[in-house]
């Protein structure tokens, strides 16, 4: 009987490994790779929770609507007895309105405390160039037909197409820096570049004032926004000003 038992155990025992083996095979399969279709709901799941990019595709189809709105006028011939007047005037609108809306970021994250609206500040002031550009390229195709030298001209005859084309030539820097890559290659001189837009401000109203011949109303408006957001950044430089005399101080002192 032993004889026969010591025979019998592995023939009892070997199916016994291989379930093991099987079991253990099968085991590796029950957690396959999720699938590219779960993989891609994955993303818009977290994309949905992250409320700021979720809502930068409605931010830029809106900051388009301005041009959509022009070119259906255009399509319509609904630009009223002076179609070159109305396209400056709109397109110049809205620069004016995204730099201010630029510059409205960091005030509004202070006052507000909600940090992640800095995400949209790129997204705006790029769309404030582009309009920039299309209010300049306007100017320069349409009503002066494409003459560049009459563009030169007027440049020096005219002061506010000298601060209007100043204030464009200084927002290409900005624009083309503003990537992720580019602000990490710059380092600290970054926000020294991009400190010119306050400068750029200042200049694109103060075009619109000399612009404006009869009724200063609504260039006055601007300039009274940009007036408060200046005003609303004085704290954040009174303390900065206020660290470095600090950090100054110990050092004339050695």
């Amino acid at each position: 009987m032993n004889r026969i038992d010591n025979i019998a155990s592995p023939r009892i025992h070997a199916p016994a490994g291989g379930q093991r083996r099987a079991r253990a095979g099968s085991g590796a399969n029950t957690h396959p790779s999720p699938a590219p279709s779960l993989r891609a709901a994955g993303r818009g799941r977290r994309l949905f929770r992250d409320r700021v990019a979720a809502f930068k595709p409605l931010l830029f189809a809106l900051c388009l609507l301005p041009l959509a709105a022009l070119a259906w006028d255009i399509w319509h011939e609904a630009l009223g007895p002076d179609p070159v007047a109305q396209l400056e005037h709109r397109s110049g609108d809205w620069a004016l309105r995204l730099l201010l809306a630029t510059l409205a970021i960091t005030p509004l994250r202070r006052l507000t405390g909600w940090n992640k609206a800095i995400r949209f500040r790129r997204m705006l002031g790029l769309f404030a160039f582009f309009y920039v550009t299309v209010h300049l390229t306007i100017y320069l195709v349409v009503d002066l037909g494409g003459f560049w030298s009459q563009l030169l001209t007027e440049i020096a005859k005219r002061p506010y197409i000298t601060v209007g084309f100043t204030a464009w030539l200084l927002l290409i820097p900005l624009a083309l820096t503003s990537t992720n890559a580019m602000m990490r290659r710059l380092g600290r001189h970054w926000q020294r570049l991009h400190k010119l837009v306050y400068l750029i401000a200042v200049l694109a109203v103060l075009h619109f004032l000399w612009l404006v011949k009869a009724d200063h109303r609504e260039p006055a408006i601007y300039l009274g926004v940009l007036i408060v957001l200046f005003l609303l950044r004085l704290p954040k430089f009174a303390a900065k000003r206020a660290r470095t005399l600090a950090t100054a101080a110990p050092a004339q002192n050695t």
